[in-house]
């Protein structure tokens, strides 16, 4: 029924939520996206995943292998700023303890800068931001020693995080 209805062919038409709002967002690419995910929870739907890889020119999206100066800002800012939005108005709309706002990557950066200016896939630590389905805001779960390079306590595998997931959404 949700595919079909004019509710959730609503979700799509973006052009209809006020302009302070999609400002609000970012005239962003990240920005669009994350203002229709939360256009589509109000349409029903269950889970909305958000695919970002900045494509500017010699952008490597997140890769930042080279050039990370350069290039994190066109990355970051767009998405911190959409991220905070998104999490924000479900808050406002009383959705925050319905909806689980999850970001992370396939892997933590290393420590330090490398050669070429960026950092390189480091799979020994990383983070995940988790906000609403119910959790209290304001935490911080784990840490690094000072640098960044190794996890002092708690350990969190991917395992854990699926764990957690899992709770939050009932199963």
């Amino acid at each position: 029924e949700l595919l079909t209805s004019e509710k959730l062919a609503k979700a799509f038409v973006i052009e209809e939520e006020p302009v302070e709002i999609r400002h609000r967002y970012g005239s962003t690419e990240i920005g669009q996206k994350a203002l229709l995910a939360r256009r589509l929870v109000e349409a029903g739907v269950c889970f909305v995943g958000i695919d970002y890889r900045p494509q500017e020119k010699n952008n490597y999206g997140w890769d930042h292998h080279v050039d990370l100066a350069r290039w994190m800002p066109i990355a970051a800012y767009p998405f911190d700023q959409a991220i905070a939005t998104l999490i924000k108005e479900l808050e406002e709309r009383g959705l925050d303890k319905e909806v689980l706002v999850l970001a992370f990557g396939e892997f933590g950066r290393t420590p330090k800068i490398n050669a070429d200016a960026g950092r390189d896939h480091w799979p020994r630590a990383g983070s995940v931001v988790i906000a609403g389905g119910g959790i209290s805001g304001g935490q911080v779960y784990g840490a690094t020693d000072r640098t960044g390079a190794d996890v002092k306590y708690p350990v969190v595998h991917p395992p854990d995080l699926l764990a957690t997931i899992y709770k939050i959404i009932g199963y």
